[in-house]
């Protein structure tokens, strides 16, 4: 019985560190506001963005989810390949959000210098 319960005790502790592990976003990412609007087509800040084959997008819990699962207008952040195509992206939680991104100065979130 005594066992079970350190057996528990320490599943909690692990299942709970990995919960609250910060997420790594790089700080070249940009940030932005992203919509989901047809297949592997997104608007970032109102400007229409493929996907890049393979793309990541990482909810605020750090789980990889389709684009079609990305709700509407979602502060992100996010990073390009070499042909402008959106590669990674970061749906923000409300704390990172807030957090100026390093690579935007004074508010400027332009998605893409087409």
């Amino acid at each position: 019985m005594r066992l079970s319960r350190t057996l528990l005790a320490c599943l909690c502790l692990i299942a709970g560190s990995a919960h609250a592990q910060a997420r790594s976003i790089p700080e070249a990412a940009k940030a932005g506001e992203l919509s989901h609007l047809q297949d592997m087509s997104v608007s970032i800040n109102g400007v229409a963005v493929r996907l890049a084959p393979g793309v990541q997008i990482r909810d605020q819990a750090n789980r990889l989810v389709v684009p079609t699962a990305v709700p509407p207008a979602s502060q992100v952040r996010y990073v390009l390949d070499q042909e402008g195509l959106v590669r990674q992206v970061w749906i923000l939680t409300p704390e990172e959000a807030r957090q100026p991104a390093a690579n935007n100065k004074a508010g400027n979130n332009e998605a893409v210098n087409q």
